[in-house]
């Protein structure tokens, strides 16, 4: 290994997928950012957002951790929610050792790279604070899992190394990925789908669907992920608002 920052992004292979965006929810120290940083830019990847960095930003820490990755630093930004950070993402991979207790397909770093390959629209790995990592919502937020096959013994995984495992395998599948075979239609960001479960919720309320109100939070958690992890397109979530919107509207009168 080599401490020289790699070659521009500019100097790279071109990829058939927008490179994947990094996001750091609720990070604690600024070194661990630069170091980020840093593995980010080994492979490539310059898209890092942060949320709710607990000590601001920018951070006079980040800087010598990220070892020249200056670019990758000056670019970074921050948000409030995770939810505002992947807005216009379309898949959303959490970084995760365990499920906790959220039901979502779970794959290895090598089967996420392949599947951001393959993907038309902008993903998001997802990564949580050092010492506490993700919490539920921040899953239930997500499309997939991404969990590191690593010694039970000794699971000590620290950011850095988490986010350079991912960049690493992103990166070898950039000349090797297979465009679609049909023109896809426009994937849905996020911000499209929370629209639409904005809407759904908006109608269920008054039917009482969140019925009794100690379950609301737990119901939600439920609608939410079984929603997240559909994978639909723009028109997917168009026709969902015109469904719903029919549902909830009188009958029509048909003529005889």
């Amino acid at each position: 290994m080599t401490d020289h920052p790699s070659p521009a992004p500019s100097a790279l292979s071109a990829d058939l997928a927008p490179p994947p965006v990094i996001v750091l929810v609720r990070p604690q120290l600024g070194e661990n950012i630069g170091k980020a940083a840093r593995a980010m830019l080994n492979f490539g990847l310059t898209d890092m957002r942060l949320v709710a960095p607990r000590d601001g930003w920018p951070n006079p820490d980040a800087g010598p951790a990220a070892a020249g990755a200056d670019i990758v630093l000056g670019n970074a930004q921050v948000y409030e929610t995770l939810a505002d950070a992947v807005a216009d993402c379309t898949h959303i991979y959490a970084t995760t050792v365990r499920k906790r207790g959220v039901t979502k397909p779970v794959l290895t770093p090598e089967a996420a790279a392949k599947q951001v390959h393959a993907t038309a629209g902008r993903s998001a790995y997802v990564f949580g604070a050092e010492r506490s990592g993700l919490d539920t919502d921040d899953v239930a937020l997500a499309h997939s899992i991404i969990t590191v096959p690593i010694n039970p013994d000794f699971s000590s995984l620290n950011l850095a190394q988490a986010v350079i495992l991912l960049s690493y395998e992103w990166s070898k599948g950039r000349e090797l990925a297979s465009p679609p075979q049909v023109p896809l239609d426009p994937p849905s960001s996020h911000e499209e789908l929370e629209e639409f479960i904005q809407h759904l919720v908006r109608e269920l309320e008054p039917k009482n669907y969140f019925h009794p109100v100690a379950r609301s939070v737990a119901t939600m958690r439920t609608l939410r992920t079984a929603l997240t992890k559909t994978g639909w397109s723009s028109n997917d979530v168009k026709m969902m608002h015109g469904i719903v919107a029919a549902l909830t509207k009188p009958p029509r009168r048909t003529s005889r």
